[in-house]
């Protein structure tokens, strides 16, 4: 009976060892499953943050594009404004200098007159470029300033032909 116990005896561990081996291999198993799809996630989370990485790159690319961007708007807007100054300043001193020629040339016409010789022309009717007159009324976003050019148009009416002789105003005087 000995011999019976321990052959029973025998027989309950190779029973529990086939269980054991049997339970192991299927850990086995799930383990190996297990580390395959930490290998997957692993190498899906170094492709998301290579892709995060490229994504961030591209947002310092456009960051850096704005910033030139921002800079190049301010570069123009201090160019016209600038641009702006030196339109006034010009036309300020044309104006100051066509107020000096103005009488001048009134007085050289008067004592031409008392000469008997016809008037000079009119600045308009030399150069149509020099006629002072609003050519357009330009208000700048940018300071709020009302700027007016130079206005290419001859002071006579409309119809009257140019003389190179003289004035529509010199052929009235000589009239009358």
């Amino acid at each position: 009976m000995a011999d019976e116990q321990e052959i029973m005896c025998k027989l309950e561990s190779i029973k529990e060892i086939r269980n054991k081996t049997l339970q192991m291999e299927k850990i086995k198993a799930r383990l190996k499953a297990e580390f395959e799809a930490l290998e997957s996630e692993e190498r899906h989370l170094k492709e998301y943050k290579q892709e995060m990485d490229l994504l961030l790159q591209e947002k310092m690319a456009h960051v850096e594009e704005l910033r030139l961007i921002h800079a190049d708007i301010n570069v123009m807007e201090n160019t016209i404004k600038q641009s702006e100054n030196d339109l006034n300043k010009l036309l300020e001193s044309t104006r100051r200098l066509h107020d000096e020629y103005k009488p001048l040339k009134e007085h050289v016409d008067a004592l031409r007159m008392t000469l008997g010789l016809q008037r000079l022309p009119d600045l308009c009717e030399e150069e149509e470029k020099l006629s002072l007159e609003p050519a357009c009324h330009v208000t700048s976003k940018f300071t709020g300033m009302h700027l007016y050019a130079l206005y290419a148009r001859p002071r006579v009416g409309p119809g009257t032909p140019k003389s190179r002789n003289g004035s529509r105003m010199n052929k009235e005087r000589e009239s009358t």
